[in-house]
Formats: structure tokens, sequence, C-alpha cells
């Protein structure tokens, strides 16, 4: 019987570990670079963003209240990860989308907090962007794609 119960755990351990149980940090990203390579490239702000998924205090990115016609791109890659018509003010103190740009943003579990978050970060150099949450404007998508700032680069329309 404790044979059995033995065989019976390891079989729920392994047969829980596939590809959706991966952390980001196990994909090979387009753009890969050393940590001090980002630390060389990034300011002290965004590395802890990026790299280390931390956050930046609400009310403090200049880009929270920017609506310019425009491109957000993430700050380490260039890559285009969110558009200036879809930004709406939700309140919160970081820059919010209602939409990504499909396929620029790549999609974890966070459970951190305790609970189940999905964690955005940028599908080509694994950056950590922020949050999706499900209480965005009922009128477009639902979604609130809660942002930090200094993981953005904010392209005006014209450039």
């Amino acid at each position: 019987m404790k044979q059995a119960s033995i065989i019976l755990l390891c079989a729920v351990l392994f047969s829980c570990n596939g590809k959706a149980q991966n952390k980001k940090e196990d994909n090979i990203f387009p753009v890969t670079k050393s940590e001090a390579e980002w630390k060389a490239q990034l300011t002290a702000l965004q590395f802890n963003i990026l790299r280390k998924e931390g956050t930046e205090r609400p009310f403090s990115s200049e880009l929270d209240k920017n609506y310019s016609k425009g491109t957000y791109v993430c700050v380490a890659c260039n890559t285009p990860l969110f558009k200036g018509m879809h930004k709406f003010d939700s309140g919160t103190g970081w820059p919010s989308f209602d939409r990504e740009i499909k396929g620029n943003i790549g999609f974890t579990t966070d459970h951190k907090t305790g609970y189940p978050r999905t964690e955005e970060h940028c599908a080509i150099c694994g950056g950590h962007l922020g949050h999706v949450f499900d209480d965005g404007p009922e009128e477009t998508t639902g979604k609130r794609h809660c942002i930090n700032g200094a993981a953005l680069r904010f392209i005006p329309e014209n450039e």
C-alpha cells in the first residue's frame, strides 16, 4: 500500500509539469541579453520592472495621463505593444489600455499576491510589463492592461 501511494504521488507531481506550467524565464526570446547587458542599457527603475518583475509607484509615470495619438513600445527592445487610441484613464495610477497589439505580448500566471493574476511581458525580450484584468471598459473589450509606464516609451503618431 505504501509503495502504491508513493507511485501515485510521483505520477501526480510529474504530470503537473507540462508546458503550460513553464515560467517565462524558461522561454527563449528573440532578444536575449545577460543581466549585466540589461543593467547597462536600462535605468535602475526600468531594470527592476522589466527584469525583476517590480512595480512602479502609482501616479509616478508621466505616461499615465498621456492621451496623444501614437504607439507605446517596449523600452528595452522597441517592440510596439499598445496603440494610444486604446488607452483610457482607469484611475489606478498606471497607464491602462483596453487591448494590446496582438502577437507582441505574452501572458503568464502570477501567484505572488496569493491569488492568480495574468502577467504581461514583451513577447520579444521577455520584459515584465504589468498585468491584465477583466475590469476594463465594457463598451470595448472589458480588459484593463495595467502597465508600468517605466516599461514603455511613447512614439507620437507623426514620428
